[in-house]
């Protein structure tokens, strides 16, 4: 089958009388970004303490959830190698900054009595588990919360890839993208291109071919070749509890093959 038969956007699952369904097992995609609230950097303990009680509800609803945190509230590793620091010890000195960020919502979690496991790609025995793929599809299936920190462990791969990756290894129905202030995805910048559309669907392969920052080229190559679908939304009050349990909102990034 060619690359453009199987490019159709892919159904909501619904119930017998039309209703959402909530996802069995989901994975968060958090920017680090979205955990600065109004500051400049770094972390403002009532946004994660927000993120955190939301992440309980949808637990509590019995949706299985993993979350992947990225670093860039602390840290981005492309700006520093574009400022002369080499490419590969910047993108480690971004995953230790990832594991501030999941340290900071694991404490915000328990503080609401989750149950949790932060796991990191990067050997930090003293604070984190090592990733062991079993180990963390175990703790989801006991009602844990597991954070992936440090992303995948490599330099040159981003914490998108990270993200795509681990929901292809836990077995995650969808990957949830949390924005901060973006409703989803549009065919330009709004902050920039007051012309530019919301786009409620799109497949991975108009993501890739027409550049839009859903994620990168290689996390939506990942998703579209495993058929994953990104539920693109506005980290705001209530919006991951409403996409864990299957209402449709933001933009929906999916393929699936011709009926």
């Amino acid at each position: 089958m060619s690359a453009r038969a199987d490019d159709k956007v892919a159904p909501l699952p619904v119930g017998t009388v039309g209703t959402p369904v909530p996802f069995r097992r989901v994975l968060l995609k958090l920017s680090g970004e979205s955990l600065m609230g109004d500051r400049d950097y770094g972390v403002d303990p009532k946004t994660v303490t927000a993120v955190a009680r939301e992440v309980v509800d949808v637990r509590e609803a019995g949706t299985e959830l993993a979350i992947v945190v990225g670093g860039g509230n602390f840290y981005r590793g492309m700006a520093a190698a574009a400022e002369g620091m080499e490419r590969a010890t910047a993108d480690y000195a971004g995953m230790l900054a990832t594991l501030l960020n999941a340290l900071a919502l694991q404490d915000a979690l328990e503080k609401l009595g989750a149950q949790t496991r932060v796991q990191s790609a990067i050997a930090v025995s003293e604070v984190a588990e090592p990733y062991i793929r079993r180990r963390a599809m175990r703790h989801l299936e006991k009602g844990r919360v597991v954070i992936f920190a440090a992303g995948t462990g490599n330099p040159f791969f981003t914490t998108d890839t990270a993200a795509a990756l681990r929901a292809l290894e836990i077995g995650a129905e969808a990957i949830l993208m949390a924005k901060n202030g973006v409703p989803g995805v549009y065919d330009g910048d709004p902050r920039t291109d007051p012309s530019a559309q919301f786009l409620p669907e799109i497949t991975h392969l108009e993501a890739i071919e027409r550049g839009l920052k859903v994620m990168d080229t290689t996390a939506l190559s990942l998703c579209m070749d495993n058929r994953v679908p990104i539920h693109v939304f506005e980290l705001a009050e209530g919006n991951i509890v409403r996409v864990a349990s299957g209402e449709r909102i933001g933009t929906i990034v999916a393929t699936r093959e011709e009926a």
